[in-house]
Parts: C-alpha cells; sequence; structure tokens
C-alpha cells in the first residue's frame, strides 16, 4: 500500500512562508473539496448500508435474504471503489485495489457464501457506517470555517448590504432589543473582523489537512487489501522474482558448461586421437601432443572448478562466512578489508545469498567503482544478518531499473531482504545489506 500525499512540485522553496501560501495552494483546494464531498459521499453510503442489510436481515427467513445480503456488500465495494478514486484525485493518495472474491467451488451457495464470509466486504460496509458521522462532521466544520473566515476577512467590502438590505449599520453581534447591542461598523470593528477572518483563513488548510489525513486512514485501513491480501501479493511477485532468477542462473551455468568446459573437452577428445596416432609414427610429435592435451585438461579442471564455485563454493560449506569472503576478497582488483563478526552460521541459504552478494558487490567494485581500496563488514543484530561493501571510488551507484544492483534488491526482495545504496557522485559508495538470520 502505497501513500502519496503531497507533490514534490508544491513543497519546493518559495519566498513566502508557507503558513500564508496554504490558503491558496493547489493541495489545499483539492483536500477542501474532497472534504467538502464527504456529504454526499457518507450519505449515499450510509443509507444503502442500512437500507440494504435491514431489507437483507428481514428476508433472512426466506432464501431471498441471502442474496440481498450479498448485493448489500456489493454496494459497499461499489462505494468503496468510489472513494479510492476519490482519494487518489484529491488525495493525490495510492492504495491498491484489494482482491475480488472468487468462491472454491461453483454454484450459487459457493458464490454467496464466498461474498458474505469475505472479510474484505464487511470492512468496505464497516467502512460506510464510520464515514457517515465523520464525513458531516468535517463537512460542517470545513463549510463553518470557510463562511466565517473568508466573511470576516472580505466583511469591510460588502458590508453596506446591511444599511441597503436590513437597515442596520452592520452585523449585530447581540443586542437586548432596547437599542443597546454592538453592531460591527466602526474602523475599529473593521480591524478586528479582518484580523479574525485573516486568522481562520489561515488556520483553515491545516484543518482541513488535517481532516484529510484522518481519511487517508480511512480509506487505507478499510478500502485497501487487507495484510494478508498484501503479503500474498508480495509472496506472489517474490516467487515470480526467484523462479526468473533461478531459470537465469540454470541458463549461465548451461551456457558456461557449453561454451566452456565441454568445447574444452571436445577438442581435448579430437586432440587425443589424433595424438594416439601419431604416436604409431611419430612418437616425439606424438608425446608434445598429449602434452599439451595435458595442459588443456588442467585448463578444464580450472574452468569446472570455477562453475562449481559459482554455483556453491566448497569453502563456504566446509569452512563458514569469513573464510569464504576472504577468498572473494583475495580475488578482488582492489585490497579489500573483511570483518565478520557472527556468533554462529545462519542458515545455509541465507549464508550463500549473503556471499553471493558481497560476491556481486565485489565484482562491481573491481570493474566500475575506480576504487583504490574497499572493507567488507558482516555481523549479527537481533535476528537479522547485516553486511556492508564500502569503496571510495567515483560513486554514482542507484538501484535504478535495468541495473545490476536493481536486480540484486529484487533477489534480496524475494527473501524478506532489504538493499539500500548510499552513492554520491563522486563517493564513496555504501551498499548496505539486511538477511533474515533464521539460524
Amino acid at each position: 500500500m502505497a501513500y502519496g500525499v503531497v507533490d514534490p512540485r508544491e513543497e519546493r522553496a518559495h519566498w513566502c512562508p508557507a503558513v500564508l501560501r496554504a490558503p491558496f495552494a493547489a493541495r489545499t483546494w483539492r483536500e477542501t473539496g474532497y472534504v467538502l464531498l464527504n456529504l454526499p459521499m457518507c450519505l449515499i453510503g450510509f443509507v444503502w448500508t442500512v437500507v440494504a442489510f435491514s431489507l437483507g436481515a428481514g428476508l433472512l427467513v426466506t432464501f431471498v435474504g441471502l442474496p440481498v445480503l450479498a448485493l448489500a456488500l456489493a454496494g459497499c465495494r461499489a462505494v468503496g471503489y468510489v472513494e479510492r478514486a476519490r482519494a487518489r484525485g484529491l488525495l493525490r493518495m495510492e492504495v491498491d485495489e484489494p482482491r475480488p472474491v472468487h468462491a472454491r467451488k461453483s454454484g450459487l451457495f459457493a458464490r454467496l457464501g464466498a461474498q458474505l464470509g469475505s472479510g474484505v466486504n464487511w470492512r468496505h460496509a464497516l467502512y460506510c457506517l464510520l464515514f457517515f458521522p465523520w464525513g458531516i462532521a468535517t463537512f460542517v466544520v470545513t463549510l463553518t470555517f470557510l463562511a466565517y473566515g473568508w466573511g470576516l476577512l472580505t466583511y469591510p467590502l460588502w458590508r453596506w448590504v446591511f444599511p441597503v438590505c436590513f437597515g442596520q449599520n452592520g452585523i449585530q453581534v447581540y443586542g437586548d432589543g432596547h437599542g443597546h447591542g454592538w453592531v460591527l461598523h466602526t474602523p475599529l470593528d473593521m480591524l478586528l473582523c479582518v484580523a479574525a477572518g485573516g486568522a481562520t483563513v489561515l488556520l483553515t488548510p491545516w484543518l482541513v489537512r488535517g481532516m484529510g489525513h484522518v481519511g487517508r486512514l480511512l480509506v487505507g485501513g478499510l478500502l485497501g487489501p487487507s495484510r494478508l491480501d498484501t503479503r500474498v501479493t508480495e509472496l506472489e511477485s517474490d516467487r515470480g522474482v526467484v523462479v526468473d532468477t533461478a531459470a537465469a542462473d540454470l541458463r549461465r551455468i548451461e551456457r558456461d558448461l557449453h561454451d566452456g568446459a565441454q568445447a574444452r573437452l571436445v577438442a581435448l577428445a579430437m586432440d587425443l586421437g589424433l595424438a594416439r596416432e601419431k604416436l604409431l609414427e611419430d612418437p616425439r610429435a606424438g608425446a608434445a601432443m598429449v602434452e599439451e592435451a595435458h595442459g588443456e585438461v588442467k585448463i578444464a579442471l580450472q574452468e569446472l572448478r570455477d562453475l562449481a564455485r559459482g554455483i556453491h563454493p566448497a569453502i563456504l560449506t566446509d569452512r563458514g562466512l569469513g573464510p569464504a569472503l576472504s577468498a572473494v576478497a583475495a580475488r578482488c582488483t582492489v585490497p579489500v578489508t573483511v570483518t565478520v563478526d557472527l556468533p554462529g552460521r545462519p542458515v545455509p541459504a541465507m549464508e550463500g545469498i549473503a556471499y553471493f552478494t558481497v560476491s556481486e558487490l565485489l565484482q562491481n567494485v573491481s570493474k566500475h567503482s575506480g576504487a583504490a581500496r574497499a572493507a567488507v563488514d558482516v555481523w549479527q543484530v537481533e535476528d537479522r544478518l547485516m553486511l556492508t561493501v564500502q569503496d571510495d571510488g567515483r560513486g554514482g551507484a542507484s538501484t535504478a531499473a535495468g541495473s545490476g544492483l536493481a536486480g540484486l534488491a529484487e533477489r534480496l526482495d524475494a527473501v524478506d531482504g532489504v538493499l539500500a545504496v548510499d552513492s554520491p557522485v563522486g563517493g564513496p559508495t555504501r551498499v548496505s545489506a539486511e538477511l533474515p538470520w533464521r539460524a
């Protein structure tokens, strides 16, 4: 669920203080429109909910009651749809649409049961009931402050209406019917009216924004997806990332085998076949060819070791994260200081993810940073595995779409991890990762 409360363009530096600009700001008038529209919307939602549910409850003695209740909930969902659209347009708020209700089985009773058993539907109904008093209160308060604020502020401009139309000098604050009272008509009265009106006008935008914030809480809490639905959506997205990553890794392994070790072994087999034929004709030349083949075998073995290390390094399994990261740092093109302070070993999955995260970050340091030195720190905080990779390079790294760090951030997010990048142009760069410990 995302909340886009303020347009950054409206919060830029300005020569005029915000308190004086607020009554004329676009945000104020948008949110004022939202609050004033609360009255018709709360009336529609409340009347529909009370009438439809009362009718459905009264008809429960017959079969007709269940479809009427389901229809009542559907109407509440429709009100919720309009309310989310209204919040998007006027409050600049983004709230995810709740999941539609699907019956696990076919048939009328299954569909009715799914509608009546949906917690999302009942939260929409609760919103229609709670929104009724809140909508009336916000409408009345906002309209009162607007009318009195602007009315008093501009009172000197329209005071002439009273002598012309009502036969008195101005607004009568009080009177006893015997000629004694207070009528606002003197210059001091005008000054007091303008001062009170100006203060009310300046206060109104902040009052409206406060009521708008409560509206965001109501919409987000009752009309958005539940925490369970949000979590299910996140897990589905994470599952897609994991599947895509696994498929990409399998393709990489297949490509490395096909283009590397497999091609070299095929060439080696051909060379050995030629050497076998050559040994009968020219033993010395045949021996030289066997020697060359022996060198090719060593290269092929090294490629297979590198490939196996890329899948899961043996040193990580045997000795843990500290020695494995030290081995990665030794292959980096810049000097790297490794500090690992862990009370034990996390689960192998998290240990492997931490290893490959540091490995990829150090590859970025070697290829792109232009750094003279780097440092790796790994430690545990409560139930989280923390790691940072720092370098003194040129900076400018980001998790923008399409970058390697963006893919790394997605992979960490798939396991409830977090990646944070602090890399101003000119450096230094600090990339922090946080993973579940799950020991």
